[in-house]
């Protein structure tokens, strides 16, 4: 597979030095809402926590959990979802604030007057400070690009240690929106001062439209830009190129769903939150990421090794299915290096074979998925997730394993993505390859993989268990 991009630790993580209140009506719902602000822990991200239902559902603002919706970003999980979220977005990624909670009451973010602005004030107010992990940076390393219809979104190699942005906006001849561009080298001065303030727009036409399908009720041009034919109604723009800067807003906002930053030359012609989100799944499935949050949090040795009790802190296996002892090496997201000491009181001696005993091939080949675990939990830095072994391949068993060997289990990683991973793995004794074999997994959350796995409830009627 082509690597688009490599990742690596460039600054300091930062998160806001107390908490912070902005409240205001949602754009398209008309509710009123709040949003409270509150310093997080390093490595948790932006996590929206929604106060006004039970148990206070968290969703956290990861493109995995972004769920397609109209001319807005939504993210949804479970029951729970947050609604208009990229001008909220866009300020704690232009101002560089990796970790925050924000409780909001309702399920969708205020608009306050369409921009940015009064979020980056509050969270100036509040302060960021710096904290004791580093921070990832997506260096793009090969161009990669999105394209529906006449949208086009492209990243490219880019100056070392920036993010440039360039945007096209073309709504055709005639149209009340003049063509316009922006282009800009983002940092958190220029986002305050030349992006964080320009302001959401809509034509005259859809306006209506939106009104006539209930949304957008309560919203009025003093709140964003409306444009007539004749231009913006009601209102005076605050730079010649607002669209575009906008547009561009968008674009930090939802390439901040992306986890880290981005380092890199971004150019968009007429693309929206959809074409960016594809965009963002590509980039967060073409990249191995070199560190991680679980394998920073796992109990790691002075030695660099894990052992018993850190590695059952990462696998969900226990005895007498559990065939790893210790992790010797590790190397996330690319490699690992596990050793499985064959004892002959290993309860499958007793049938396989009695006075001749040898450990079973899928066993070791077994033995090799869990190192693959390891590699696979600290790679994605997520507890949060399972995998499944779905396929097995050119699997081969050279060496008998008998009582008394050591398994050197070695791990090579080939692709670990959000939803699913592949591995080479290699079993060894005394440097002599006793097994080998490619292995596929997929990701699913516990509780799927608890559905998945549960016996069929003996009160289920016969047709419906054999079925």
């Amino acid at each position: 597979m082509k690597q688009h991009g490599i990742v690596r630790a460039t600054r300091a993580q930062r998160t806001l030095a107390g908490p912070v209140v902005v409240s205001g009506v949602g754009f398209f719902h008309g509710a009123s809402v709040s949003l409270r602000f509150r310093p997080a822990k390093v490595d948790s991200g932006v996590v929206f926590e929604r106060v006004d239902l039970p148990d206070r559902p968290t969703v956290a603002a990861t493109i995995e959990n972004v769920v397609p919706t109209e001319r807005r970003t939504t993210i949804r999980r479970g029951a729970a979802s947050v609604e208009l979220i990229e001008h909220v977005m866009a300020a704690l990624g232009g101002l560089g604030v990796d970790n925050c909670v924000i409780e909001i009451d309702g399920g969708e973010c205020p608009g306050r007057d369409g921009s940015s602005r009064d979020f980056v004030q509050a969270i100036d107010a509040a302060g960021i400070v710096e904290q004791e992990r580093p921070r990832n940076t997506f260096v793009v390393s090969n161009s990669l690009s999105v394209q529906h219809e006449n949208a086009l979104l492209a990243v490219h190699p880019g100056p070392a240690g920036r993010l440039t942005v360039a945007y096209h906006l073309d709504y055709g001849k005639g149209s009340p929106i003049p063509a316009q561009s922006c282009a800009i080298d983002v940092n958190s001065a220029t986002f305050r001062e030349h992006i964080a303030p320009s302001r959401t727009f809509v034509l005259e036409t859809e306006a209506h439209a939106l009104r006539a399908a209930g949304l957008g009720l309560k919203t009025t041009a003093a709140d964003l830009l409306i444009f007539g034919e004749n231009g913006v109604i009601d209102n005076t723009p605050r730079f010649a190129d607002e669209c575009a800067r906008h547009k561009v807003l968008d674009l930090i906002g939802d390439l901040a769903l992306l986890g880290m930053d981005l380092q890199g030359s971004v150019i968009a012609h007429r693309s929206g939150h959809q074409t960016t989100a594809a965009l963002v799944r590509k980039l967060r499935e073409c990249v191995l990421e070199p560190t991680s949050t679980l394998a920073k949090s796992a109990p790691v040795r002075e030695d660099g090794t894990l052992d018993i009790e850190g590695i059952m802190k990462l696998l969900p296996h226990r005895y007498p299915f559990l065939l790893v002892d210790r992790v010797i090496e590790l190397d996330p997201p690319f490699r690992v290096a596990a050793i499985k000491n064959v004892s002959v009181n290993e309860p499958f001696f007793q049938g396989h074979w009695p006075g001749l005993p040898i450990m079973p091939g899928v066993l070791i080949i077994e033995a090799l998925a869990q190192a693959a675990g390891v590699l696979i939990a600290t790679a994605m830095g997520r507890s949060d997730r399972v995998a499944l072994i779905a396929a097995i391949d050119e699997v081969k068993l050279r060496k008998p394993v008998v009582p008394g060997d050591q398994l050197r289990l070695e791990v090579e990683a080939r692709r670990i993505k959000l939803s699913s991973a592949s591995v080479c793995g290699v079993a060894k004794v005394g440097g002599v390859v006793a097994a080998s074999a490619k292995l596929r997994f997929i990701m699913i959350d516990p509780d799927r993989a608890a559905r998945f796995l549960d016996p069929v409830p003996a009160e289920r009627p016969a047709r419906e268990r054999l079925g």
